[in-house]
C-alpha cells in the first residue's frame, strides 16, 4: 500500500471517528430533551455520566490528528480538515459536559416543568438542540451554507437567554420562587447558551475546513 493510500485511509477513519463523536452528542442532546419532557430520571442519571465517554473519544481523535500531522505532513485541504477536527472535538466535548451538567440540574430541580419559570425554556431547548445537530451535520457534510445558518441562529438563543433571565429575576423579586430555584434555572439557561456557542464554533470550523478562513480572515 502506497503512503498516499495509507494516508487517505487514515483520513477516512478520522472522518468516521469524528462523525461517531458528533452523533453521540446529537443523541445525548435528543435524549436530554426527551427525558425532560417525559420526566425520565433514569435517562438523566445516565446522561450525567456520559461525559466520560465523550472525553475518551476526544482524546482518541486528538491523538489521531497529531499523528497524521507529525508523520504524514499533510498539505492544503487535508491539513485544514485535520486542524479543524482538532478544534471541533474540543467544542463537541465541551458541549457534552454542558449536557451532563443540565441533566444534573434537571435532577436537582426534581424535573419540575421549566415553563413555570419561563415560557421561553421550551423554545431555547429546541433551538439549542437544532443548532448543535445542524452544526455537526454541516461540518461532517462540508456544507458551508448550513454552517453559516447555524452561526446566524446564535442571536436567537442569546435573545431567549435574556428573556428567561428577565422572567426568573422577576419571579424572585415577587417571591414566587426561591433563590436556589433561581440559581438552578439560570444555570440551565446558561448551559444551553454555551452549547449554542459551541455549535457556532463548530460552524466556523466547518467554513474554515473548506475555505481556510475564520471570520473572513485567511488562516490557512
Amino acid at each position: 500500500m502506497s503512503p498516499r493510500t495509507n494516508f487517505e485511509n487514515e483520513l477516512a477513519l478520522l472522518h468516521e471517528n469524528l462523525e461517531e463523536m458528533g452523533m453521540l452528542i446529537e443523541k445525548n442532546l435528543d435524549q436530554l430533551f426527551e427525558a425532560y419532557q417525559k420526566k425520565d430520571k433514569e435517562t438523566l442519571e445516565t446522561l450525567r455520566g456520559n461525559d466520560r465517554i465523550v472525553n475518551d473519544m476526544e482524546r482518541h481523535i486528538e491523538s489521531k490528528c497529531l499523528t497524521l500531522i507529525t508523520k504524514q505532513q499533510p498539505v492544503a485541504g487535508d491539513l485544514r480538515f485535520i486542524s479543524a477536527a482538532l478544534k471541533v472535538v474540543t467544542d463537541i466535548e465541551r458541549a457534552g459536559n454542558q449536557i451532563a451538567d443540565v441533566a444534573e440540574l434537571f435532577l436537582r430541580l426534581e424535573m419540575e416543568d421549566l415553563d413555570q419559570y419561563s415560557v421561553h425554556f421550551g423554545e431555547m431547548l429546541r433551538e439549542t438542540r437544532s443548532m448543535i445537530n445542524d452544526s455537526v451535520d454541516a461540518f461532517i457534510g462540508k456544507n458551508i451554507e448550513a454552517s453559516k445558518r447555524v452561526i446566524d441562529n446564535d442571536d436567537v438563543v442569546d435573545d431567549l437567554f435574556n428573556r428567561i433571565k428577565e422572567d426568573v429575576i422577576k419571579d424572585v423579586k415577587e417571591n414566587r420562587i426561591s433563590a436556589d430555584e433561581c440559581a438552578d434555572t439560570l444555570m440551565i439557561a446558561k448551559h444551553l447558551e454555551k452549547i449554542a456557542d459551541y455549535a457556532v464554533n463548530i460552524g466556523e470550523w466547518g467554513i474554515f475546513q473548506e475555505t481556510g478562513n475564520i471570520e473572513d480572515i485567511r488562516i490557512l
